[in-house]
């Protein structure tokens, strides 16, 4: 496909299933209503992942198996501790897969502690983030300790070419914002219409 816009979406075992369909979803759409620029691969490091909430999901790649350079953006889920998410999410594989995308000057979105893994890979060093902040702010505590500037107050923040997020009903505007930076505010808008959302952001 000729200027594609290639979407990964990786997702951690115990992922929040919520937060991964508004990727599927946006961009989903987007190759039916929209530019059809975004075709969008779910990859993992197991065959099979388990949700937060027990859903099971094959993604359709493996990491090893990639063409990382085929991809324009990254997009990242968040999802809970007890569930096992930040096993893969800090594991090597996964950090070296943000670095990758980073040093090629590539988007890179997160959505709620999805940001936990960006900051760990060292990725977010200097930038302005955010991630989940109930919970008396712990986890965006660790996400300052990464060596981020936190932004307490904002649900959605974008720096360079990151955006992360501050909880779960953030997921769809994540990925709408990752649509316009991929394709152009003009075609995200139409996506959102066809979708029955509003035509600006709500942040």
């Amino acid at each position: 496909m000729e200027d594609a816009q290639k979407v990964l979406l990786f997702l951690p075992n115990g992922f929040e299933a919520l937060e991964a369909s508004a990727f599927t979803d946006v961009f989903g759409w987007n190759q039916v209503v929209g530019d059809k620029r975004t075709p969008l691969v779910t990859a993992g490091i197991r065959p099979l992942l388990k949700c937060t909430w027990n859903f099971i999901v094959q993604p359709e790649k493996q990491l090893e198996d990639l063409v990382l350079d085929e991809f324009a953006a990254l997009a990242m889920p968040g999802g809970f501790q007890r569930a096992g998410f930040y096993e893969d999410g800090y594991d090597e594989r996964t950090l070296s897969l943000i670095r990758h995308f980073a040093s090629h000057d590539k988007w890179i979105a997160a959505v709620c502690v999805g940001a936990l893994p960006i900051a760990k890979s060292g990725v977010l060093s200097g930038l302005k983030s955010t991630t989940y902040h109930l919970e008396d702010g712990r986890w965006q505590a660790q996400l300052e300790a990464m060596g981020t500037k936190v932004e307490r107050d904002l649900r959605l923040v974008e720096d360079g070419k990151v955006i992360t997020s501050s909880c779960p009903s953030t997921a769809v505007e994540v990925a709408f914002r990752l649509l316009e930076r991929l394709t152009s505010t003009e075609n995200a808008r139409k996506v959102r219409v066809e979708m029955g959302y509003s035509e600006s952001s709500i942040f």
